[in-house]
C-alpha cells in the first residue's frame, strides 16, 4: 500500500487552472503546485498573470500563464496544446474562471449579461472539459478533471439567477462527464466553495447578505481561497483514484443548517 503522503504527491503531473492567477483559481494553482505539479494558469490578466507565474516559479515547479478568455472558443484548443507543448501533457483540469452578474433577479438581469454568464461558467467548462478529456483519453494515462460549483449548486438565488443556474448545472455536468469517462480512468469531480473572500465577493460584505451569511455558517466567518486548495490537491490525486461524480463542499458549515 502507498504510503498515505506519497499519494498526495503531484510530481510528474501538469495541471491546468483557468482563472488562476486571483481568487480561488490562484489559492488552487499555488496549492497544486506546492504538491508538485507543473502548473499551467490560464486567465484574461496579463499583469495578474505574471504576478502569479512568479509566485509558482519560486515554489520551484515548472510553470506558465497564459493570455486565454475562456469565452473565446477558437483559442481554447491551442491554448491546451500550448501547455502541452511546454510542460507535457495535461493529467489535471480546474475549471475554475468565472464571472457574476448581480442584476437582482430574472426581472432585470440582461439578455447579454446571461449569456456572459453562461458562456463563462458553464459553456466553457464542457468545451474545456472536453478537449482535455481527448487528451487524456489519447495519452492512456487517466486524469482528473475539477469543476468549482457555489453553494448555488444546491440553492436558488433570487440576486443572481444565471450564476445560480450556470453553477446547479455544473453538478450535473460533472456527474455526466463522471460516468462517461470512468473507463478511461478519468475521474471528475467538483468542489462547492461556500462563501470566500475575493474580489468577487466583496460586494456582498456592504449588503445585509452578510448578516445572514456569518448567522448560517457555523464557523462564523468567511473563507479564504487558500483554504480551497487542501481540496484541490485531493481531487487531482491518487488519493481520489475511487471518487467521481462527487461535489464536495467546503463552506464552513453553511449547507448543513
Amino acid at each position: 500500500m502507498a504510503k498515505t503522503a506519497a499519494l498526495f504527491d503531484l510530481s510528474g503531473r501538469v495541471a491546468v487552472v483557468t482563472g488562476g492567477n486571483g481568487g480561488i483559481g490562484r489559492g488552487i494553482a499555488l496549492g497544486l503546485a506546492e504538491a508538485g505539479g507543473a502548473v499551467a494558469v490560464l486567465a484574461r490578466n496579463e499583469e495578474k498573470n505574471r504576478q502569479v507565474l512568479s509566485e509558482l516559479k519560486a515554489i520551484g515547479v515548472p510553470a506558465v500563464a497564459l493570455k486565454v478568455d475562456v469565452t473565446d472558443r477558437a483559442g481554447l484548443e491551442p491554448a491546451l496544446k500550448r501547455v502541452e507543448s511546454e510542460l507535457g501533457g495535461v493529467d489535471i483540469l480546474v475549471n475554475n474562471a468565472g464571472i457574476v452578474s448581480l442584476s437582482g433577479g430574472v426581472l432585470h438581469e440582461k439578455a447579454a449579461d446571461w449569456d456572459n454568464v453562461i458562456e463563462t461558467q458553464l459553456n466553457a467548462v464542457f468545451l474545456l472539459s472536453k478537449i482535455a478529456a481527448g487528451m487524456m483519453v489519447r495519452h492512456k494515462k487517466g486524469g482528473k478533471i475539477i469543476n468549482i460549483g457555489s453553494m448555488y449548486s444546491y440553492f436558488g438565488s433570487g440576486l443572481v439567477p444565471s450564476y445560480s443556474a450556470a453553477k446547479g448545472a455544473i453538478m450535473q455536468l460533472t456527474k455526466s462527464m463522471a460516468i462517461e469517462l470512468a473507463p478511461h480512468n478519468i475521474q471528475v469531480n467538483g468542489i462547492a466553495p461556500g462563501w470566500i473572500e475575493t474580489d468577487m465577493t466583496v460586494a456582498v460584505h456592504n449588503m445585509p447578505l452578510n448578516d445572514e451569511i456569518l448567522q448560517r455558517t457555523p464557523a462564523g466567518r468567511w473563507g479564504q481561497p487558500e483554504e480551497i486548495a487542501g481540496t484541490a490537491v485531493y481531487l487531482a490525486s491518487r488519493a481520489s483514484d475511487f471518487v467521481t461524480g462527487e461535489m464536495i463542499r467546503v463552506d464552513g458549515g453553511y449547507a448543513i443548517r
